[in-house]
């Protein structure tokens, strides 16, 4: 590899960040310019905040752009050809590429996505691998094509599912994710890499979530339960209802023994180690809760105050109407 590459980055969430951060402070890449989602308003104030990205590229001293969308832009897609870069790097941009801007670097259009390609395309990747008790998950550096997540793969990196939660395992996948491009960009520069086709057949999609994604059906067994609790943690939470007030669930994990006769959802225990609640099969023991309005403390601190009945059924209850 001979002299520095320029690059343009796009990225927008903190999983984007160790990636720009690498490649600023390398000595073979120049990074033009990065561009990420427009801000939104974050908090309660309504306030607009920068993308973590943005964030980072001011600290980094890189121009930023915020198109708020890509495809049928053709002034912003003019800009980019006029940086002629040799490279366009993306990690969690939000927006898929349209063919007119794969097609300008000459090297190509990298993509860092978390999860072993081909299984779990899409938004999601982390989530669903936890969800689907996936045994190990990684990062796939890949070509960037037309379809999701569908380009000639360079090269991956895997790691251990074991009992990690969302946010666990997206801060080790971002770290490997910048480790892994930069071991690849020289190579990817000189030529020496042997790109691997997807077998679309082994492919699963990874779809955006929703709050209704966090809300704790029983009925499942308890070791899905766990693993809902873990993979939900960050957004949207994990919920379910006690007496008729929405309580989230912090943590929670497989209890010991199973359950006979009992309807799912209902407690059958309940204590300072946690709150324990029949499955469909087997029982989860709830460790950490918030209700409305409070802050997330433990089942010991929580019924410090409050007591839980043996046999209250967790989850909503229906109306005379039968409507939830």
């Amino acid at each position: 590899m001979e002299g520095r590459l320029r690059v343009v980055y796009m990225g927008t969430p903190d999983f984007a960040v160790p990636p720009l951060k690498a490649m600023a402070e390398s000595e073979i890449c120049d990074v033009v310019l990065v561009v990420t989602q427009p801000d939104k308003a974050r908090d309660r104030g309504k306030h607009e905040q920068p993308t973590p990205v943005k964030a980072a590229a001011a600290e980094a001293g890189i121009p930023v752009s915020q198109p708020v969308k890509i495809r049928g832009n053709s002034e912003f897609i003019d800009e980019l050809r006029e940086l002629a870069p040799d490279m366009i790097v993306v990690a969690a941009y939000g927006q898929i590429l349209p063919p007119e801007v794969l097609d300008i670097p000459r090297l190509g259009c990298v993509n860092i996505h978390a999860s072993l390609l081909p299984r779990f395309r899409g938004a999601a990747p982390i989530q669903h691998s936890i969800l689907a008790g996936d045994k190990e998950t990684g990062i796939t550096l890949m070509f960037m094509a037309e379809g999701l997540d569908t380009g000639d793969m360079i090269a991956k990196s895997k790691v251990s599912i074991g009992n990690k939660n969302a946010d666990e395992l997206h801060d080790v996948l971002s770290e490997m994710g910048a480790d892994l491009l930069m071991e690849y960009i020289p190579r990817i520069a000189d030529g020496d890499i042997a790109p691997e086709k997807q077998n679309d057949s082994r492919s699963c999609y990874a779809p955006m979530l929703s709050k209704r994604d966090g809300e704790i059906d029983f009925s499942k067994d308890a070791a899905y339960i766990d693993r809902q609790v873990r993979a939900m943690g960050a957004w949207p939470g994990t919920y379910t209802y006690l007496n008729g007030v929405q309580m989230k669930v912090k943590s929670a994990e497989v209890a010991n023994g199973g359950t006979i006769g009992n309807i799912p959802g209902t407690v059958v225990s309940e204590g300072k180690d946690g709150i324990i609640v029949a499955c469909g099969r087997g029982m989860v023991v709830i460790k950490e809760i918030q209700m409305p309005g409070k802050r997330r403390m433990t089942v010991d601190e929580f019924l410090r105050g409050n007591s839980v009945e043996l046999g209250t059924i967790l989850g909503k209850v229906e109306d005379t109407d039968g409507e939830q």
